[in-house]
């Protein structure tokens, strides 16, 4: 079995697709709110349990709670999501973006293995491309 992380890495900063997915679901709410980064670099908050049901109330009416949670799944299960999630000093936070609670160690560690998932996933999807591409090259070449 792992052990969790215990060097801690800072806080992880979100890039332009976190800061496009937390606008996807701030345009669905009737308020922006406080846990989603707002610009690329700012820190990317592990949500307090239960607090999809607080964002929910905020759903505007003319948008579909399905719509709302695939959307909110899109940002939570992330690589910098589950990366934030796995660092060792990681808080939980509510809707307004203030720390609660820290993440529990079996969390924190189901976090790590999530991350590591999809950074072996997003590794593999990144070498078949790549092997795809040469043979498409060496097709080219072959046939000059």
């Amino acid at each position: 079995m792992r052990k969790a992380w215990t060097v801690s890495r800072g806080p992880i900063a979100a890039t332009e697709a976190d800061v496009e997915k937390a606008r996807a679901i701030n345009a669905m709410l009737t308020r922006s709110i406080g846990i989603l980064p707002e610009n690329p670099g700012d820190p990317i908050l592990p949500f307090a349990v239960g607090l999809f049901n607080e964002i929910k109330a905020l759903l505007k009416p003319e948008h579909g709670v399905s719509s709302l949670r695939r959307a909110t799944a899109f940002h939570i299960f992330s690589k910098r999501y589950y990366f934030a999630s796995a660092q060792p000093d990681s808080m939980r936070h509510d809707i307004d973006g203030r720390p609660v609670e820290p993440l529990s160690a079996a969390d924190r560690l189901a976090a790590q293995k999530s991350f590591l998932d999809v950074k072996r996933q997003l590794m593999r999807t990144s070498i078949e491309r790549q092997q795809a591409n040469k043979a498409h090259i060496d097709e080219a070449r072959a046939g000059h």
